[in-house]
């Protein structure tokens, strides 16, 4: 294989954005019915619902042809959650106000703004990372400083923020970790929200002075509850929004499920087949389950380290199995598992490794005598913790 790539090839991506991961599901969505869509959306709310909930495992079929799509098609679910939860979020967007999403880190709060984001309006694109570096001509405007020493502050040097892009072409923005930026910079969405327009004072007297919000226009922001009390959203602020709670996978099946997904996908990426057992998986995501919890599954007390054990922590742990297995083979994948969760749960409290040693002499020990013998191997597996 050539070490360098041809100057007109461009390397494959690793991800694509919702809109194009899901183009004909779109498509197809967007033939299938065709009811009443509030103004700039285009898909129904019923199938905004659908794309991100799957069709049950029901195909869905057009009455008729409709260019190269299939005739029918099975949508399939891509947010593993309560689906009143993506009712109410598709209803306040619909109203456009501003939806909030709130949780613990990785509850796929960004991946259900994306997945919502790019069903409503064909883009995931107009996305704001707040930090606190971010500025307030990241959620406003800025200036191509060049066009602005040559004309002076003319529509041509203005540079549009995803947000007033949005505004602009009735679109939905996307503002992820909000409350990691500053309040002075949050409160610039104030007055977009509520007046639904934004003034330009540079342009003060021509007609670009103020931009007002195209019909459809909306904000989507995420916010993990770990970050609270960091850079707090004023009263005002979130008057504007509607808050929604993403709680963690309720169902063991289902999230063990949706792991597996995830990092079977990540693991073809990265060039290999995924090659870890069912039953490695399993204990994977129920130690992570037991952890958050403070429980496990037969109603033992865990003491709850202070990392978050979220899903997507047991994707990486379990994508970090899948690639060993392929690249590195050396016996058992359970053998890795002890030394994956300690570099978990090491992030941040050093406190949470002896809450990990306690868990093993807990539940692992307890289930190691019930005669298990992955929870027996597990267990013999303690000293490489230390």
């Amino acid at each position: 294989m050539p070490l360098t790539q041809t100057a007109t090839a461009l390397p494959p991506r690793q991800t694509l954005p919702a809109e194009e991961r899901h183009a004909t599901e779109l498509a197809f969505l967007a033939a299938h019915d065709e009811g009443p869509r509030p103004p700039g959306w285009l898909l129904t709310p019923r199938s905004v619902i659908t794309f991100v909930c799957g069709s049950a495992g029901d195909p869905l079929r057009l009455p008729e042809p409709h260019g190269t799509l299939p005739r029918q098609l099975v949508i399939a679910p891509k947010f593993v959650g309560e689906r009143a939860l993506v009712e109410r979020c598709v209803v306040t967007l619909a109203g456009e106000r501003g939806l909030l999403l709130v949780g613990e880190p990785g509850t796929a709060k960004s991946l259900l703004s994306e997945l919502l984001s790019a069903a409503v309006c064909g883009t995931s694109a107009l996305t704001v990372q707040g930090t606190a570096g971010t500025t307030e001509d990241a959620l406003r405007y800025g200036w191509n400083y060049a066009l602005l020493l040559a004309q002076g502050p003319t529509a041509q040097a203005l540079v549009d923020s995803p947000v007033l892009s949005a505004m602009r072409s009735g679109r939905v923005a996307r503002v992820e970790e909000i409350t990691r930026c500053l309040p002075e910079v949050q409160d610039a969405l104030v007055s977009i929200l509520s007046d639904r327009r934004m003034s330009v004072p540079e342009l003060s007297g021509t007609a670009e002075a103020q931009v007002a919000a195209a019909a459809g226009f909306t904000v989507i922001a995420t916010a993990n509850l770990r970050d609270r009390g960091v850079s707090e959203m004023s009263a005002a602020l979130k008057r504007r929004f509607n808050f929604e709670t993403v709680l963690p996978i309720p169902d063991v099946e289902a999230e063990t499920a949706l792991v597996k997904r995830q990092a079977v996908a990540a693991v073809e990426r990265a060039g290999a087949a995924f090659a870890v057992d069912d039953a490695v998986l399993d204990v994977l995501v129920t130690v992570f389950r037991d952890l958050r919890a403070g429980r496990s599954a037969e109603g033992w007390d865990v003491e709850r380290p202070g990392t978050v054990m979220s899903t997507a922590e047991a994707v990486q742990v379990a994508v970090s199995l899948g690639v060993s297995a392929a690249y590195l083979p050396a016996g058992d994948c359970l053998d890795l598992v002890p030394g994956h969760l300690l570099g978990v749960v090491r992030k941040d409290d050093p406190g949470d490794h002896a809450r990990l040693l306690g868990y093993w002499d807990g539940p692992v020990r307890r289930r190691a005598e019930d005669g298990s013998p992955t929870w027996r191997r597990l267990w013999d597996l303690r000293e490489n913790l230390r």
